[in-house]
């Protein structure tokens, strides 16, 4: 590919130098560049590529694409200026890898909680219908069968290609994908064409990074703004802003609710911890999963399959044969009696949600015991309010670390004590050491009664002080078992 069909559909200020030679990869990380490679200089939240630009030409760059130009240009390179250079990387990475997402029917999923689930089950089900299919999510992004390893929810512009471009390869016809809200600002999914969105709901959530809950929202709704007509957006009418969501939106909207009137439909019936009998649009059936907001969660699921074509009949066998998520609500039964759930809730509201499905399946014939922590140089605002949640609907709370990161466990401990008052505090138990404390939770749960170990889910590390140490809430508590 010449430089000149890089840039295709990207405006540029000025170039300086040929744009006819051939450009052998693209890079936003100057220790990726090898010769040839075109180098986007990205002025990033923690650090500015521009300040990389000679490290780049060093290691054999043969264009360097920016926003402002260095007063030295090396010779036999290709400078290229534009305004925005985060808001072009996605069309460049696009436009390198022979735009895949267009070969592709990609599917996007957004929303403070249920992104995971929903994305991993509807890879799941399409792959269990014979179809090929790619997933793109927080705990693993999957080429139909092979494992790719992940480190963010929605990768960087020139990775997602890369990986699109794979799956494409593979042979996959769907791409089923988490969209964070941070992806959507930063333009990482810049350029790609989606066949359809999803809003499962919106509650607060990353506002160390929006600043504001207004923010946040504006972020997930420009990602349905931004859909074309020939898409589909299927939103959540029973959180309060589903509508809010593509309100904008030139794409084909569906709706789905389990509280009022909508395209999509579901009543719980019944519901046990070995799973739960469904009203899905009239039509029963028995899934694996557990709580009022996985009848959501599956939901959005269903309509997903609906609009991409599958058979109502086969969407619905498809779903009684799928199993939850690693980490999201996954149930293990000590050889004393009670039960022990390990779940990802890491907001306020997930960790209601969590707790009140708890709550359905016990109707009040046990105890229910919660671990949980708040996770190190993220949003404060939400400790206490966590800790409040956790008291409300538990009989006994143990407040521990979770990842702290650089911030001291202690300090974020005490962050959550202060959302609660006396009367509260009788309930809990801080215990800094996370392992401890799931060991006293259990050693506190009788038979009958529920452990609920939240926060971590799928992650099998803790990351202090910048470094990650082997750490499964599930291991534990199978240790603690034993």
């Amino acid at each position: 590919m010449t430089l000149k069909e890089l840039l295709n559909n990207v405006d540029c200020l000025q170039t300086s130098g040929s744009v006819d030679g051939e450009i052998a990869g693209i890079a936003i990380d100057s220790r990726a560049v090898a010769a040839g490679y075109a180098f986007v200089a990205v002025r990033g939240t923690v650090t500015d590529g521009h300040n990389y630009i000679g490290k780049a030409v060093e290691q054999g760059a043969s264009a360097i694409i920016c926003e402002a130009l260095p007063e030295q240009l090396a010779d036999g390179v290709t400078y290229v200026q534009l305004a925005d250079t985060e808001q072009s990387t996605g069309q460049l990475a696009c436009n390198f890898y022979g735009q895949p997402s267009s070969r592709l029917r990609l599917v996007g999923v957004t929303g403070t909680n249920g992104k995971t689930t929903v994305a991993t089950v509807l890879y799941n089900l399409f792959r269990r219908l014979g179809h090929k299919a790619g997933l793109i999510s927080t705990v693993c992004n999957y080429i139909d069968g092979e494992a790719v390893p992940t480190d963010h929810t929605t990768p960087d512009p020139i990775t997602l290609n890369q990986l699109l471009a794979r799956m494409v390869e593979a042979g996959c016809a769907y791409v089923f994908m988490e969209v964070s809200s941070h992806s959507v600002v930063q333009n990482r999914i810049g350029g790609l064409h989606f066949a359809g969105g999803i809003f499962t709901n919106i509650t607060r959530d990353h506002l160390d990074y929006h600043k504001t809950f207004e923010n946040y929202l504006h972020a997930k709704q420009l990602f349905f703004t931004r859909l074309p007509k020939t898409a589909f957006a299927i939103t959540n009418v029973d959180d309060r802003n589903g509508m809010v969501m593509v309100q904008n939106s030139k794409a084909t909207v569906k709706t789905y609710s389990v509280q009022q009137v909508a395209d999509f439909k579901a009543k719980l019936i019944e519901s046990h911890f070995e799973g739960m009998y469904l009203e899905i649009n009239g039509q029963e059936v028995g899934v694996q999963f557990i709580g009022k907001f996985n009848v959501s969660n599956l939901l959005a699921v269903y309509a997903t399959a609906i609009q991409l074509g599958v058979d109502k009949m086969d969407a619905l066998v498809a779903l009684s044969e799928m199993r939850p998520v690693a980490g999201r609500f996954e149930s293990l039964r000590s050889p004393s009696g009670y039960t022990a759930i390990v779940d990802y809730a890491h907001t306020p509201d997930a960790l209601e949600n969590v707790l009140r499905a708890i709550h359905g399946v016990l109707e009040g014939k046990g105890k229910v015991i919660t671990v949980c922590g708040a996770g190190g140089n993220r949003d404060k605002g939400k400790r206490p309010l966590m800790a409040k949640e956790a008291v409300k609907q538990s009989d006994r709370v143990v407040i521990t670390s979770d990842n702290p990161r650089f911030e001291e466990p202690q300090d974020i401990i005490n962050d959550m004590l202060a959302g609660l008052d006396a009367k509260d505090m009788k309930k809990v138990l801080s215990i800094a050491d996370r392992r401890e404390a799931i060991r006293t939770a259990c050693a506190l749960a009788q038979k009958g009664d529920v452990v609920l170990v939240a926060g971590k889910g799928h992650e099998d590390y803790q990351e202090v002080k910048g470094v990650k140490h082997h750490f499964d809430d599930k291991e534990e508590l199978l240790a603690a078992f034993a």
